[in-house]
């Protein structure tokens, strides 16, 4: 069955956490493509939304998302996932996965777009401030 390692950045502190989905908590993802938001209950974050932004199988190869399917091609490469050129100009045929995320897939990358609603606490539990009398300068 799937096992994934789901890695959940928060751009807002800048901050990641690591969650493993095992079974039936894994289920959710299988299928899912890259760019695909989801409800963040998956990952033990209620009321918020998550953002599948890439991930790689067990020998380390990149998802990328202009790649269909779930499965690994060969394709050359200019820059991006999966290739970073040093010359300009430089292409080179690299091996990377699709956008589908299949039970091959170990790591999963999301990020959190939707954050929960702050209730709006009038005056946050404070009295208002009786305001002095204007003097009279009739």
């Amino acid at each position: 069955m799937a096992k994934f390692k789901v890695i959940v950045s928060d751009p807002a502190t800048g901050t990641s956490k690591v969650v493993e989905l095992e079974e039936a908590r894994a289920v959710p993802f299988i299928g899912r493509k890259i760019g695909e938001i989801l409800d963040g209950a998956v990952v033990d974050l209620p009321a918020q939304k998550i953002q599948i932004m890439g991930g790689s199988d067990k020998d380390g190869v990149p998802m990328r998302p202009n790649v269909h399917g779930g499965v690994r091609r060969n394709i050359v490469l200019s820059g991006g996932v999966g290739f970073n050129p040093t010359k300009p100009g430089q292409r080179k045929r690299k091996t990377v996965r699709g956008n589908v995320i299949t039970d091959e897939i170990v790591q999963i990358n999301v990020k959190i777009v939707g954050q929960p609603k702050k209730p709006k606490s009038e005056n946050k539990g404070q009295e208002p401030k009786a305001e002095a009398p204007a003097p009279n300068s009739a």
